[in-house]
């Protein structure tokens, strides 16, 4: 706030306080004055990057923008990272009306930031607005604010090969409403917070338990969309398994409770000869960025890749499982328990998800040709 008068002051060039017009005029102004300027390009935020996890490190700034009457959005501004104002009866807080997306932005040498097919993380949320009733920012809004929000928090970007700036963009209802029904307004908003292994092992393997008495989606619901309602119903089923030393929950399908599906944050495949199975999305597990990204990579290496339905039993025969997502990148898993039975799986420097997973980390970096104009540069 004493930077925020300080801001006023200086547009007014005097020390009277405004009207209350000219306060909500000026507030604007005042995001504006105290926007990245404020730091060096070079400043780095003091962090101890060696040992950064995948916890919230509040950055300086957030986006923010609101829908209109006709569903548009106005143009975003930045303002200082802070608690929201919220009315109880905001469609968010009632119906769980909200959406939620993640993406990286990378820190290369030459220190030029980078963004990773952020379209398509645009793209997921319109999808997920229209299942969910919402009205939705473009995909050149979305992709300008998340650019927005890499710039203004440049000096929480971890060095190269420490991490990356999670960014987290939400859509919710905000507005007021009491009967069940779409929200009158929303929110979009944009954060970031800088991280590094998403699991606290590391990059150690993976160890899963197949969940034979929870599920996370059913068919006709809206498990293949990044909805806010299908996180907290899992939270149950993972504090579970971690509680007996596992690192993470596979799901089975609800109907016939044989297939697998995915885990709680992150997509699964299996790998047989020069096979690589995905189980198919029906609409009960989410289309990830960096699952469809693996796919097309492992298809240039030569792989045949499979989308399709998935025993459980099979998991006995694979070669190796691993798991994709942008939070976990590409990660290894070492064992799956399941009916009481322990899977192994052997762990070496030739497993096909390194091979995979160096591909892209290659791309992310500049080191390897990014045929498909995959990285966006933030100028």
């Amino acid at each position: 706030m004493i930077q925020r008068a300080a801001c006023f002051r200086r547009l007014f060039k005097s020390s009277a306080l405004p009207s209350k017009v000219e306060f909500r005029y000026y507030t604007a102004q005042a995001a504006t004055s105290l926007r990245p300027s404020v730091y060096s390009d070079d400043e780095i935020a003091d962090v101890d990057w060696d040992n950064l996890g995948f916890g919230l490190i509040p950055t300086d700034f957030m986006y923010v923008t609101k829908s209109t009457e006709d569903g548009h959005f106005e143009q975003g501004q930045l303002n200082r990272y802070e608690n929201i104002q919220l009315s109880p009866s905001a469609g968010v807080l009632n119906y769980g009306q909200g959406l939620f997306e993640g993406t990286k932005a990378y820190k290369r040498d030459n220190g030029r930031l980078f963004l990773f097919r952020p379209h398509l993380n645009a793209i997921r949320m319109q999808i997920g607005a229209e299942r969910m009733c919402m009205p939705c920012p473009s995909t050149d809004q979305f992709v300008d604010a998340v650019k927005q929000i890499a710039l203004a928090n440049k000096r929480w970007v971890p060095p190269p090969g420490k991490g990356s700036l999670y960014i987290r963009p939400l859509l919710f209802g905000s507005g007021p409403v009491l009967g069940l029904a779409p929200a009158p307004e929303y929110t979009f908003l944009v954060y970031a917070s800088p991280v590094g292994n998403y699991f606290k092992e590391g990059t150690a393997p993976l160890k899963l338990i197949v969940e034979e008495d929870f599920h996370r989606a059913s068919r006709g619901g809206a498990g293949g969309v990044k909805s806010i309602t299908n996180y907290a119903p899992v939270l149950q089923a993972i504090r579970n398994a971690r509680g007996r030393g596992f690192s993470d929950v596979l799901y089975l399908d609800s109907v016939n409770k044989r297939y697998i599906e995915e885990v709680s944050s992150c997509n699964i495949f299996l790998v047989k000869g020069k096979v690589i199975s995905t189980p198919v999305a029906f609409g009960t597990i989410l289309e990830g960025v960096t699952r469809k990204s693996i796919m097309d990579i492992a298809t240039d290496l030569g792989y045949q890749v499979e989308e399709r339905l998935i025993e459980a039993d099979e998991l006995i025969s694979a070669d190796e499982v691993f798991c994709t997502g942008t939070a976990v990148g590409v990660a290894p898993v070492g064992s799956i328990t399941y009916k009481g039975k322990r899977i192994e799986f052997k762990i070496s420097s030739e497993l096909t998800c390194k091979q995979l997973y160096s591909r892209l980390v290659g791309i992310q970096k500049g080191l390897l040709e990014d045929k498909r104009d995959w990285i966006v540069e933030i100028e």
